[in-house]
């Protein structure tokens, strides 16, 4: 599976482009802010029906304009496939394939996976729980459809158990059968949901500590833990019992959105012990585990977008990397870079074909 063409209309910094891409290795060259992320926000748009960088749909739109359109054609089981992106200012997303509009965007997740490897990806070691889940919601649903069904469904349902909650605190009201029919739905999603998190992590940990060894020579042990509230033999009993607390805060206070994954690098934690190095190569680890597993669940190599990497890491990450790319491991990939000489003396020795695509203002 790889992007042939791309035609972007009012996206971002972007008045208008198209762009013919090669079926391998794709680098984009050009000053900062000449829009080579934003390229390949627009890749990620297409194949996610969402921005990487952007949570409203609407910031993708030019400024002063008033819609975008992103179209593309992917190379799929020996077919040619048109995907369109098309976002009016004030309405509704719209996505097609071959012209024909989707029912439902989670129709379209995971039909063409992309990894994307970003400068602030070193956030999901600083930040709070609330990225680590992100990042792992977005791997399990481009896995799975069910579980982005289950997630979408349980998202739902937790706003308006929670907006029902803020209403009974305004009105000093409590009606428990009304509390109750959102209770059975959201505990059954919960424990459904935390299997699937379970399951995954069975299979994503070995990758993991696979490609952390392979980027590393340091001789480190490294774990992502998963924790959850959930685990426990009597969830729903213990759910039920938080009601007051759930009153009194306006929100539901158990479930996997209280969810983290704890980051360890020989038994302390990352964030607090991990050299600046050792973070880099564990969040590029987690990358590349995602990368394989989605490889071998959707029978194809996902596209790789590789943002500003020459200058966030060093040559020992460069190398490796490079060698993925050298020994056939990786599919369509698409680099930036702001100094074309430098991309062009690292992709030099390479085998595979690379092309090279100026990006001006």
């Amino acid at each position: 599976m790889w992007l042939e063409k791309l035609h972007l209309t009012y996206f971002k910094s972007y008045e208008e482009g198209s762009f013919t891409f090669g079926e391998r290795v794709n680098c984009l060259v050009g000053e900062n802010g000449s829009g080579k992320t934003n390229l390949l926000d627009a890749i990620y748009f297409l194949a996610l029906t969402k921005s990487a960088f952007q949570n409203q749909d609407a910031l993708s739109i030019r400024h002063e304009a008033d819609f975008f359109v992103l179209d593309g054609i992917f190379h799929q089981d020996e077919k040619r496939v048109q995907i369109t992106c098309s976002l009016p200012r004030g309405q509704r997303k719209v996505m097609m394939s071959d012209k024909k509009a989707y029912d439902r965007f989670s129709d379209h997740i995971g039909r063409f996976p992309v990894v994307l490897i970003a400068p602030d990806d070193t956030d999901l070691v600083r930040e709070g729980s609330e990225l680590r889940r992100r990042f792992f919601d977005g791997v399990l649903s481009q896995l799975d459809p069910r579980y982005l069904e289950d997630f979408l469904q349980y998202n739902k349902i937790l706003n308006q158990r929670n907006g029902l909650l803020k209403l009974f605190a305004e009105r000093n009201y409590l009606d428990v059968d009304l509390l109750e029919t959102y209770n059975d739905p959201l505990i059954a999603l919960n424990l459904r949901l935390h299997a699937q998190r379970q399951a995954f992590m069975e299979r994503f940990l070995p990758l993991f500590k696979k490609y952390y060894a392979f980027l590393s020579s340091e001789k480190e042990s490294v774990a992502v833990i998963y924790e959850s509230e959930v685990a426990t033999d009597n969830f729903p009993a213990e759910f039920r019992t938080h009601r007051s607390r759930d009153l009194h805060a306006q929100r539901t206070v158990r479930g996997i959105h209280k969810d983290d994954y704890v980051f360890e690098i020989d038994g302390v934690v990352l964030k607090k012990f991990g050299s600046q190095g050792q973070q880099k190569s564990f969040v590029i680890a987690l990358k590349l585990a995602q990368y394989e597993l989605l490889a071998a669940e959707k029978e194809t190599k996902p596209i790789l977008l590789l943002d500003d990497i020459f200058d966030k890491l060093d040559d020992k990450r460069i190398h490796k990397l490079i060698e993925l790319i050298d020994d056939g491991s990786l599919g369509q990939v698409f680099i930036t870079d702001a100094r074309p000489e430098r991309s062009r003396r690292i992709l030099e020795s390479i085998k595979a074909d690379v092309r090279f695509f100026p990006i001006g203002n």
